[in-house]
């Protein structure tokens, strides 16, 4: 195998949760009266420390960003009904890299609560050997979260990989100095993410196979 560890984004990643997400931001953007972003600005703010992303995409309501943040957090779980599940083929790659003796983490966007919420419902949780989110580390595209994954490792840069589906998670990954792995499954395109440092750029999660064997 070419890397020693794995560290895979959870958002358009491993689970197809991006239009869960936006359609959570349209009602927070609606029940705050403010005027909805468009689609592309919303999925660019995706992988973003919460309070981080809705202070960029409305950066006039700043001063109440932990109160649209609480919304959000109250919207996404009680209320907005879009369905979510674990991309194609995931188990399958998560069972390869796990057999080959190959670390598997998460560094994510998410909050420790919504990580630990999904982590438990997919059943997932025993694969990851660590897992770092949002609350626990600077927002993405610093490279905060992945320097700790290292560090309570014990693993150098050039054995490790980032997998992610968007700019945020390619630049976390060349600000860390280790190899990252593009995702079309999530927010990214083919030719926004082969404009980054990705050295593969899968379209379905179980070329991840073929990327790192």
């Amino acid at each position: 195998m070419k890397y020693k560890l794995v560290i895979l984004d959870w958002d358009g990643t491993v689970m197809d949760t991006v239009p869960k997400i936006v359609n959570t931001i349209n009602r927070v953007a609606d029940q705050h009266a403010i005027p909805r972003a468009s689609e592309e600005d919303t999925k660019g703010i995706i992988g973003l420390s919460l309070e981080t992303a809705l202070e960029t995409l409305f950066p006039e309501e700043a001063h109440r960003s932990m109160e649209l943040a609480c919304a959000y957090k109250h919207v996404y779980k009680e209320v907005d009904s879009t369905p979510t599940k674990l991309f194609d083929g995931v188990e399958k790659v998560l069972k390869f890299l796990a057999e080959q003796g190959v670390q598997i983490a998460v560094a994510t966007g998410k909050s420790r609560q919504g990580l630990d919420r999904l982590l438990l419902e997919t059943g997932l949780e025993d694969h990851f050997i660590t897992t770092r989110t949002a609350d626990e580390a600077e927002s993405k595209p610093s490279p905060d979260m992945l320097h700790q994954i290292m560090a309570e490792l014990g693993v150098e840069p050039e054995d490790v990989v980032m997998v992610g589906d968007t700019i945020i998670d390619m630049e976390m990954a060349r600000q860390a100095g280790i190899s990252a792995i593009g995702v079309t499954l999530g927010v990214a395109s083919y030719e926004q993410l082969e404009a980054t440092a990705a050295y593969f750029i899968a379209n379905e999660f179980e070329q991840l196979i073929e990327a790192l064997a």
